[in-house]
Parts: C-alpha cells; sequence; structure tokens
C-alpha cells in the first residue's frame, strides 16, 4: 500500500478553505501520538495550530506547514469533487494537494519510518503545522513562533513542505525568499468640472509622472542568490464613474519584491523623496509581509541535495524565487530554512493535481534527510 498517497487523499477529502482545519491537524496528532509525539495545541482568534515534538533535545529539526487551502473557485470548473480526492491518468487531484497536503502526507510517512527504523534517535523532531498560511497569516505560524521564542525553544532546522519543483520532482528547492513590502498610497487633488480644470486639481494628472519614474527605477542590482528588487503596481482606482468630474483623489497599490541588497526601510525612504519630491499631498501605509530570507549552506541544504540526488538522480537547482512563505517567519530564529516539495504548475488552480508517482520518492527523500540528519 502506498501509504503516503492514502494519507494525502484522506487530508484533501477534508474541505479546508482558510482559516478551517476541518480535523486535518487532529488526523496527524492521531498518527504521531502514538510515536512518543507531544502535542501542543494552540489556537489563536480562529486559527488552529499545533506544535508536535518527540524529544527533548537538540538538535531540533521542525517539519513546517499548513493545512488550509485556498478556496475553490466555482464547483462547476472542476472535472471532480475538489474535496473528494480523485485519480485520473496517474494525477491525484484535489484542492490542496499539492500545496501542500502531500508535503504533509510524505513527511508524516517519513517520519512513522524513522522512528520505527530509529527509536533512539538523537535530538527532536517537531512539527508545526497552521491553518493561517493561505490566509492572512498573523495568527498562524507567527505566533507560534512567538510561543516557541518566549520560552526559548529553538528550532535548528526547518523544512517547510511548499510545492518547490518546478519540472521534476526535487529540481527545485528554495533556500531562501524575497522580501514583500506593500504600499497603500492615496494622492490628493481637488474635485471639480472636466470643463473648467482650472478650478481642480487632477490627482491622476499629478500622480502620473511620480508612477512613470518609480517603474523606471533602478533599486538594486540583486546577488547571487537574489534578482534585483522589482516594484509592480497592483490596483489603482479613482473617479466616480461621470465622464464630466475630475476625481479628489487616486488611489494607488504596489508592492516590492525585493532582495538582501536592501531593506524594507531605504524604500520606504526612497519613495518618500520622491513623493516630496513631485510635491504631492498623500497618505501612504506601510505593510510589511516578511523580509527576505537565506540559507546559503548548512547540513539541512547539504542533505536535502544529497538525498534528492540519491532518490532521483536530480542535481537539485537552490532558488529564492516565487512568492513569501512561512518560512519567513522561522527564519529569523537563527533556523536554517528550506523549502522541498512536489511541483508547483497547478497550485492554486483549477483541477489541482500530484502525479501519485512523486508521493513515494518524495517520502523518501524526507526520510534520507531525517535519517542525514538525526540518526
Amino acid at each position: 500500500m502506498n501509504h503516503t498517497l492514502e494519507l494525502t487523499k484522506a487530508l484533501i477529502n477534508r474541505n479546508s478553505v482558510t482559516p478551517e482545519d476541518a480535523g486535518c491537524q487532529q488526523l496527524l496528532c492521531n498518527r504521531l501520538e502514538p510515536l512518543g509525539f507531544k502535542t501542543e495545541h494552540l489556537r489563536f482568534e480562529d486559527v488552529d495550530n499545533i506544535w508536535l515534538r518527540r524529544g527533548t533535545k537538540r538538535p531540533l529539526l521542525c517539519f513546517a506547514g499548513h493545512t488550509d487551502v485556498v478556496p475553490t473557485g466555482p464547483i462547476t470548473d472542476w472535472d471532480s469533487d475538489p474535496f473528494n480526492a480523485e485519480i485520473r491518468d496517474g494525477l491525484l487531484y484535489g484542492r490542496g494537494s499539492a500545496d501542500m497536503k502531500a508535503s504533509i502526507a510524505a513527511f508524516t510517512v517519513a517520519t512513522e519510518r524513522f522512528v520505527k527504523d530509529h527509536p533512539d534517535h538523537r535530538g527532536s523532531i517537531a512539527y508545526l503545522i497552521t491553518s493561517d498560511e493561505e490566509g492572512p497569516s498573523i495568527n498562524g505560524t507567527v505566533k507560534v513562533v512567538e510561543t516557541l521564542e518566549a520560552r526559548n525553544e529553538k528550532m535548528d532546522w526547518c523544512l517547510v513542505g511548499e510545492p518547490s519543483s518546478t519540472n521534476t520532482l526535487g529540481d527545485v528547492i528554495k533556500n531562501g525568499r524575497r522580501g514583500s513590502l506593500n504600499a497603500y498610497l492615496t494622492v490628493k487633488g481637488k474635485q471639480g468640472h472636466v470643463a473648467y480644470p482650472h478650478l481642480a486639481r487632477n490627482p491622476v494628472h499629478l500622480a502620473t509622472p511620480m508612477l512613470d519614474e518609480l517603474t523606471k527605477m533602478q533599486w538594486d542590482m540583486g546577488n547571487d542568490f537574489f534578482p534585483p528588487t522589482t516594484f509592480q503596481v497592483s490596483n489603482i482606482n479613482s473617479g466616480t464613474g461621470a465622464t464630466n468630474v475630475v476625481p479628489g483623489t487616486i488611489d494607488i497599490i504596489f508592492n516590492f519584491r525585493f532582495s538582501t541588497e536592501i531593506t524594507s526601510e531605504q524604500l520606504q525612504e526612497r519613495v518618500t523623496a520622491l513623493l516630496e519630491k513631485h510635491e504631492l499631498d498623500y497618505d501612504v501605509k506601510w505593510v510589511l509581509s516578511g523580509n527576505p530570507f537565506l540559507t546559503a549552506k548548512g547540513e539541512l541544504v547539504a542533505a536535502a541535495v544529497e538525498s534528492i540526488a540519491e532518490v532521483t538522480g536530480t542535481k537539485t537547482e537552490l532558488s529564492t524565487s516565487g512568492g513569501t512563505s512561512d518560512g519567513r517567519f522561522i527564519a529569523p530564529t537563527g533556523a536554517q530554512v528550506l523549502e522541498l516539495g512536489p511541483r508547483n504548475e497547478t497550485i492554486h488552480q483549477t483541477n489541482e493535481c500530484v502525479e501519485v508517482d512523486d508521493l513515494e520518492p518524495l517520502e523518501e527523500i524526507y526520510y534520507r534527510i531525517i535519517k542525514k540528519l538525526l540518526a
């Protein structure tokens, strides 16, 4: 029996749209507690989190993941029920199959095997599982990490099960992520009649030269691990809907994905200087989703690269591309953080799926990583 497949299906069949867990975490507890794991339920507001740990000594290897999934969109757009796992043509379909219930299942089965083979392993194994990764991410991993830090409970290595692979299993692992900084900008003008523009101040016209300059700025050159920082406008809204009214304000939302070559404070300073240069009347709210982090090398990276090569024959690529992950909350504690999971081609899409033939190799990769670090 493919135990990873069966557990993945059981997790998919639970309708755990963020922030709901729908019993996924308890299913993991039922599997791991008989192995000597002690469970700590950490609920913050409407979010369920668990901290499972076997052992009390360091080094501590933690598997971090999330049981919540994004909404499905119209069910009629799916070829099968997104919460009733179905295999077709070698693919396992269901919401969360790739992001990231297959990883959770694979690591759980790998842990069961490892504890059976090495009941007296060195150090400790832990699970940090949240139901708030796909949501606001304010009552999930970040709160659990704060709890652990308050009692000086430190992770040495953290393996995040995010779907990192691109074309084949293990071809890409994420050893870092870019930072993400959001700005909510309002530029103020004066509303008026379009036939009398001298009596109005059009904020769209006022903001356009500033925006043009923002889009052309070089923020940094990146480095060996990160591409240059990027700037993107994601939303612009202005006007009353009428054709004969000069709007009074324009609202602009933009985002920086930034490297370790620049800080969020420096980005804010440069944007503020530009706003002042153009003599704009404005309000701006900054929201930092996460700072960049990087695990350039170390035991975790080495164990993962070696294990992938042994199982798949693939020479893996270390990458910091993509969006944010909960690794951004764990890396500042000093832990080595790495993301390794199945292919990400269909995540957040209709008919999300994972290759059935990748499940047992993924489990074996995880098993070998645990063994290399703790046996």
